[in-house]
Formats: C-alpha cells, sequence, structure tokens
C-alpha cells in the first residue's frame, strides 16, 4: 500500500491573523503612498502662498495648508517616502552584516566569537540616542548621520539572535547528518539556518524599521536631525505647534502618520514567531 506523505499544516497557514492581515494592508497603502510621493496629486510640497495659509481642508489641498501655505498632502506624503527609505536602507545595511556576523560568530567559535561579542558589547555600551546625536553634530541636518546611527544601533541585534539561534541549530543532529553526507557550508545555511531564523529575523526586521522612523521624527522634532524646509514628520510637528490653537487638525496629521506607520510594522509581525 502507498503512502501519501502530506506536508504538515500549522495553525498560522490555516487562516491569518485578522490583525497581522490590516498590519500589511496598512504597510502596502503606506509603501504605495511612498513610491508616489507628491507626484501622486501633482503638487509641489516647498511651493508656498503666503495668502493660503493655516486653511482647513479643500477640494484644491484636501489636508488643508500650513502655516506657510504649503499643502499638508504633498508634505505628508513626502515625509513618506523620507522616513520609509531611510528605514528600509537602515535595517537593510544593519541586517546584512549583523546577520552574516552572527552565523561566522556561532560557526566557526573561539576567538572569531569572542571578538565579535566583545565588539557588539562594545557597541551596546554607547547609548544609541547617543551615537546618533555625536554623528548628527558632526554633519547637522544630514540624513546620512541618522542613516549610519540607526544602521550602527541596529545591526546588534541581529548579530545577538542570529548567533544565539545558530548555535542551536548547528548542534541539532540533522546538521551533523548533512554534513557526514558532505553538504558544504552554503547548503546548510540555505536547508537548515535560513529556515529556523527567518520568522526571527523578519520581526527585529519590523521592529527596527519602526524604531528607525520614530527615531527620525524624535529628532526631527527636537531640531537634531533633518531640518526645515525638508518635508519630515518631526520637522513638521514642531514647525505647527506654534499654531495648534488655531489648526489643531494640521499637527495631528503628521502625528497620525507616525502611529500609523509604526502600528503597521508591529501588526504585520504579529503572526510570525518572536525572536
Amino acid at each position: 500500500m502507498e503512502h501519501v506523505h502530506t506536508l504538515p499544516v500549522t495553525p498560522t497557514s490555516k487562516k491569518r491573523n485578522p490583525a497581522q492581515l490590516l498590519g500589511f494592508a496598512m504597510m502596502a497603502c503606506l509603501i504605495i503612498a511612498a513610491i508616489g510621493g507628491p507626484e501622486l496629486i501633482g503638487v509641489n510640497p516647498a511651493k508656498q502662498s503666503l495668502l493660503s495659509t493655516l486653511e482647513r481642508p479643500s477640494f484644491a489641498h484636501p489636508l488643508g495648508t500650513d502655516h506657510l501655505g504649503r499643502d499638508m498632502a504633498a508634505r505628508l506624503l513626502s515625509g513618506a517616502q523620507l522616513s520609509l527609505s531611510l528605514a528600509l536602507l537602515s535595517v537593510i545595511t544593519a541586517g546584512l552584516p549583523g546577520t552574516i556576523l552572527g552565523v561566522l560568530a556561532a560557526w566557526f567559535g573561539g576567538w572569531t566569537d569572542r571578538i565579535l561579542g566583545a565588539f557588539a558589547d562594545a557597541i551596546l555600551a554607547l547609548p544609541g540616542l547617543l551615537l546618533v546625536l555625536m554623528l548628527a553634530a558632526i554633519s547637522p541636518g544630514s540624513w546620512w548621520a541618522l542613516y549610519a546611527g540607526i544602521s550602527l544601533t541596529l545591526w546588534v541585534e541581529y548579530f545577538r539572535y542570529t548567533r544565539q539561534r545558530a548555535r542551536i541549530v548547528l548542534a541539532e543532529p540533522s546538521v551533523e547528518a548533512s554534513r557526514m553526507l558532505g553538504l558544504g557550508p552554503w547548503l546548510l545555511v540555505c536547508r537548515h539556518l535560513i529556515p529556523e531564523i527567518g520568522p526571527g529575523l523578519l520581526t527585529i526586521a519590523a521592529f527596527g524599521a519602526a524604531t528607525a522612523v520614530t527615531s527620525v521624527a524624535a529628532l526631527g522634532f527636537v531640531s537634531v536631525g533633518i531640518r526645515p524646509p525638508t518635508a519630515e514628520w518631526g520637522v513638521m510637528m514642531t514647525e505647527l505647534l506654534p499654531y495648534w490653537r488655531e489648526a489643531p487638525f494640521l499637527i495631528l496629521q503628521p502625528v497620525a502618520c507616525l502611529v500609523i506607520t509604526v502600528l503597521a510594522l508591529h501588526l504585520s509581525v504579529g503572526g510570525l514567531r518572536r525572536p
């Protein structure tokens, strides 16, 4: 009698978490908005009109205008473009070296593990915010300083998680059997390591992106990061804060964009395995 082997169906494969689906939908909308940018509505976010300041939403300006008569919708879209692209770049440049170094530390052990572990501990000893502020002081108002500071802070999380999980996976009998069969390092990584550490890395990446977006906005709000007239959510909050009594709906818009972005990133990893 023939036996038919079927793959086990996990609870997450039967149905997805509604919160996770909501997070994916929100992220899709944000990505489309960021890709389209201000060109999506055909308005220049830097164009001023002092005769149309602090206007309420209208057909010409769906989200109103700021204190300089600039279109809020265009500026919010430009801010989404900047924040998400900076977050994506930071996550990629932190995730790749962090993961590779973590695998190397677990694979070779010994002095390689000790040296890389000591380097990661040295980075952790320096607060991430302080590191970003130091780089921002070298190049005030530059986006690369924020990017470099955030990336240098985030890579340690990938390294520590990958090293811990890789040690466990590489000690499993299935890996030993694969080595005895003559499988090379690349095949071992693809067959054993990536399936085990992949979900955790995606979770770290999502939370890292949320941290990057929040950090950029927070530093812009205190006038340390990106500065006016660049359309960035934190900078927009600072500019609109003096007018919160006259037009409270304006300052709520960049705040809402920040909250929605962070919430979407957190919800999108709700169904993945936590590291």
